[in-house]
């Protein structure tokens, strides 16, 4: 478990070095409403030079920012609608999967799976301070 204290400006530097050495797998952002989840992968799809416009998918579940980068937001439906949808097995295409308002839950099921992960809860400190708890599974 690695802990940085970061302000919005530093925090590029902390997704490129994510996006450098996990561009395969699923990212579990967790934190509460406004912690910065959506702006994680705003920050991470940029790094990346994909110039989609980055929303959060929270009533559409899923938004893909080309083939091989996408983004799912559990918030309305919780872990057992996302499964009963059959998305888990989206969760194993080749790619950068980034899952909002995921759980230990889920994090368990991908390790049964054998599908990397990761989890990175956001806490806000301040209006431009936030922590980044990291746990590579």
């Amino acid at each position: 478990m690695r802990k940085y204290l970061l302000s919005l400006e530093e925090l590029d530097s902390l997704v490129e070095n994510i996006v450098k050495n996990f561009n395969s797998g699923v990212i579990i952002l967790r934190g509460n409403l406004a912690a910065g989840k959506t702006t994680f992968v705003k920050r991470a799809v940029k790094c990346m030079g994909i110039d989609d416009e980055v929303t959060s998918p929270t009533f559409s579940l899923q938004h893909c920012y080309t083939d091989s980068v996408f983004h799912y937001d559990m918030y309305n439906h919780g872990l057992e609608h996302f499964i009963s949808l059959g998305m888990l097995e989206e969760l194993d295409k080749e790619g950068l999967h980034f899952v909002e308002w995921g759980d230990d839950e889920l994090a368990e099921i991908l390790n049964s799976a054998e599908i990397k992960n990761m989890t990175i809860t956001i806490e806000k400190i301040s209006d431009d301070k936030r922590e980044y708890t990291i746990c590579t599974h």
